[in-house]
């Protein structure tokens, strides 16, 4: 299928191939008839990625910030890479848009193949011939809204929302600042409403197309005169900005024409310093409208499907996205004669020369067309030209192609022989980025496709956690080896099927993503102490860093939650330094007050040799101190691994440092070599009863946390 996208590196817009989407569970696959392209955001966007890196940098010092701390924790070149990695992503444009359903995902009640809907939400309904879109973004559309007019709903609704917030009465004048396609439909929806309505633009194109839609309105200006003639001297009881502006012009003129104690509302992306002389003078209130209403940015109502209950949320985003549709439906809202422009898909980079002026055309709404009979030639599956790949005892199909794939593993593979064959994800775009950017012989959408490929004999798993035991127990049904990110599986129930697959399997080996035991520094941390005769104390400390409590790891079903989903790689070091599996555990908390989710934990394991092993996960610290630190004692010996760049070696008072030359290095280039081997000579890399016991004892870690009791691990 053709879809449109940002390259945020070259700034270059482009039309690409993309494998058709896989409905997940709470999505529906829908075959887009006409997306509407914003001219707010979507301009931002490719302004962005047009500017040179000194010109981004000067435009997000927030990022360069970010960018600057990684480099202290994990050095230049890792820090790099990664930055230039993430730039190098293509970015799906576009989160407004009407379609039919053409298939379901499961727990998608309600809902039917065959259906018309309006699509919201960026990442979900974009410029592509086919979406998946969440059954909370989705608004079904009435046999009299054809798909133009219904493409309008998202931007409907966010300009609805910010209505909402400002709470106008019957009767009450709305000022609205800014006058392009949000602010006429803005226009409307307060007209509709029972408000008096007035604009305000910079352009008097704008101004007389709102004239002829009977609306009032002037340039900036005579807006103050205006406002106060429209009035009555009183001003505006509410002001909307929806203008796009980086200045804080807008801002100040909202407080110039507002009533006393009266609201205003940002919908657009203005400046937003607040002057303090007049809104203090006039005690006016002011609110930042986020998007489409209550609901955006939380995964579990928008990738969950968890809708808030309508007695204590009246106006979520799906319910104000399907009351755009009513609007658009009864005529109340009328967005026909706004659009100025309307393209084909394969023309579409052309909008983006519209709306940034490089053609100087005037315009309002910009659609994107799709053809009416889809493209399925292309399928789930797109190929790629023969390269120059390397013939291989391990012939690897991916599962999986996020950030962490793109950024970590996917380059330290491509440093090895491993031969590439194909490489999935559900919304098929990043598949089809890694299987370009990295030389795989296909992308596709389906997982399946990858296990049953008779080429691939090795499947690499870099989904999100609780997808990790499903994927696993079917590579090794289907005999494949199967190299599985961290964690194993996320509770008890699943490593039980892994470990009764494992009993059934008679070809194929299994591993899970424990790199750091592979990293060069940990194999000498590890020769260290080959000849030790006494048990070892151990103590690894984690500087994990904050996570917000709506990230996805804290979700026990979906990340397993910090322990399990992230500390089982600290819980995998000590037992790999030990060579046994702990048998019990004892864990302490700091409290959580509201901010942490058991993610400052102290947790003590003892081994059936003795030795004991401390792993400190805290997320309370500050990100510019090194991650990771690695203290051992035993036999008269003492070693120190600082974060993965340097080891301390003690013994007879005798002290050796090693510092890896090209900074940190987590074993990730290793560990594929050892997977290599284990290929090649069927042995698993890790053995089984250290992949199994290591996932059993961050359950253990998690139960006694809360039962506040040691735990025997069985």
């Amino acid at each position: 299928m053709k879809q449109l996208l940002q390259n945020l590196k070259t700034g270059q817009a482009l039309i690409a191939e993309v494998p058709i989407p896989t409905p997940r569970a709470g999505t529906a696959l829908i075959k887009t008839a006409t997306s509407l392209v914003s001219a707010g955001t979507e301009r931002m966007v490719v302004e962005f990625a047009e500017k040179s890196l000194v010109g981004k940098a000067r435009s997000r010092p927030d990022l360069v910030k970010q960018v600057i701390d990684k480099a202290r924790r994990e050095g230049l070149l890792n820090t790099a890479q990664a930055a230039f990695n993430k730039l190098d992503e293509p970015m799906a444009l576009g989160y407004s848009s009407a379609g039919t359903i053409i298939e379901l995902g499961e727990n998608m009640d309600g809902f039917h193949v065959g259906q018309r809907v309006a699509c919201a939400g960026g990442g979900y309904a974009s410029h592509a011939e086919y979406v998946t879109v969440p059954r909370n973004l989705l608004a079904p559309i009435p046999d009299n809204l054809d798909f133009e007019s219904a493409a309008f709903a998202t931007l409907g609704a966010i300009a609805l929302h910010g209505f909402r917030l400002a709470e106008p009465n019957l009767g009450e004048t709305v000022a609205v600042i800014g006058i392009g396609l949000l602010g006429l439909i803005t226009m409307q929806i307060a007209a509709a409403a029972g408000c008096k309505v007035i604009g305000i633009d910079i352009d008097p194109a704008r101004v007389e197309l709102a004239e002829s839609l009977a609306f009032s309105a002037c340039v900036r200006s005579q807006a103050v005169d205006a406002t106060q003639a429209f009035t009555a001297n009183r001003g505006a009881d509410v002001v909307l900005i929806c203008a796009d502006a980086e200045s804080n012009d807008p801002v100040q003129l909202a407080g110039e024409i507002a009533r006393d104690r009266a609201k205003i509302v940002a919908t657009g992306a203005v400046g937003l310093e607040i002057p303090r002389k007049i809104y203090f003078a006039k005690e006016l209130s002011f609110i930042n409208s986020r998007s489409y209403g209550p609901g955006r940015y939380d995964s579990l109502y928008e990738e969950g499907g968890v809708d808030y209950p309508i007695g204590y949320v009246r106006w979520t985003e799906g319910r104000n996205l399907e009351a755009i549709v009513d609007l658009l439906a009864s005529g109340k809202l009328q967005v026909e004669n706004l659009i100025t422009h309307r393209l084909p898909i394969a023309e579409a980079t052309e909008a983006y020369e519209i709306i940034t002026g490089k053609k100087e055309e005037p315009f309002i709404g910009v659609l994107l067309t799709y053809p009416e009979t889809g493209n399925q030639a292309s399928g789930t599956r797109i190929e790629f030209p023969a390269v120059n790949r390397p013939q291989s005892s391990v012939k690897l199909g991916v599962i999986g192609a996020g950030l962490f794939a793109n950024a970590t593993l996917l380059p330290a593979i491509k440093k090895t022989d491993i031969e590439l064959v194909g490489i999935a994800s559900a919304g098929g775009l990043k598949a089809q980025h890694s299987a370009k950017k990295f030389g795989f012989s296909y992308a596709t959408s389906s997982a399946d496709e990858i296990i049953n490929d008779e080429n691939v004999n090795t499947v690499t798993i870099l989904t999100r956690h609780d997808q990790h035991t499903d994927l696993v127990v079917q590579a090794l049904t289907a005999g494949k080896n199967v190299f599985v990110e961290k964690p194993l599986a996320v509770n008890s129930e699943q490593l039980l099927e892994v470990s009764e697959q494992l009993l059934k399997t008679d070809n194929g080996i299994l591993t899970t993503g424990f790199n750091r035991r592979f990293a060069p520094l940990a194999q000498e941390l590890a020769a260290f102490y080959a000849d030790r005769v006494e048990p070892l104390y151990i103590h690894y400390r984690i500087n994990a860093g904050y996570l917000p409590l709506n990230h996805w790891i804290h979700d026990p079903e979906i990340g397993g939650g910090r322990i399990v989903g992230e500390g089982c790689h600290f819980i995998d070091f000590v037992t790999f330094l030990v060579g046994e599996s702990p048998i019990a555990v004892s864990t302490h908390a700091l409290p959580d007050k509201g901010k942490y989710r058991e993610d400052n934990v102290s947790m003590t394991f003892t081994f059936p040799d003795g030795s004991i092993g401390v792993v400190d996960y805290l997320a309370n610290g500050d990100k510019s101190v090194p991650k990771e630190r690695v203290e051992v004692f035993g036999g008269g010996k003492v070693a120190t691994l600082n974060d993965y760049r340097s080891l301390e070696m003690i013994h007879d008072g005798k002290r050796k440092m090693i510092k890896n030359r090209l900074g940190q290095d987590k074993g990730w280039k290793d560990e594929m070599g050892a997977l290599i081997e284990a290929v090649k000579t069927g042995k698993p890399p890790i053995p089984y009863e250290q992949l199994i016991g290591v996932t059993k004892a961050s359950f253990a870690a998690v139960e006694s946390l809360r039962s506040g009791e040691k735990v025997e691990i069985k």
